[in-house]
């Protein structure tokens, strides 16, 4: 069993900044793991926001969030970071990370997932 656990999220003005944290924990998990962030607007489907590979070294982003979304992980602390600037109203969403053997975009494939933490960007 893996659990994964988030914070950090909250509300920030259009432009802000905010970094989220998922500490991962459990007696199967390993660095081999891969991690995604996914996010869900109210009224919309969950999609795919970043996802990181297990040693760190392969990273891919949606479109949206590129070049203002860094994704990254401290192996040593079973934790992966979404570190989210510039960020933009239609950011707003409950965001949720996940862990799955494969690196994928697809929020279907992967097994293990946390609760959930809100981010909320005002204009």
């Amino acid at each position: 069993q893996v659990q994964l656990v988030e914070s950090g999220g909250g509300l920030v003005q259009a432009g802000g900044s905010l970094r989220l944290s998922c500490a991962a924990s459990g007696r199967t998990f390993n660095r081999y793991y891969a991690m995604g962030w996914f996010r869900q607007a109210p009224g919309k489907e969950r999609e795919f926001v970043a996802v990181i590979n297990g040693n760190g070294g392969r990273t891919d982003y949606a479109d949206s969030v590129k070049g203002r979304f860094t994704i990254s992980r401290d192996n040593a602390k079973n934790t992966v970071y979404l570190q989210m600037n510039s960020l933009k109203p239609e950011d707003t969403a409950v965001y949720y990370c996940a862990a799955d053997l494969a690196i994928t975009r697809d929020h279907a494939r992967y097994y293990y997932w946390g609760q959930g933490t809100q981010v909320t960007v005002s204009s």
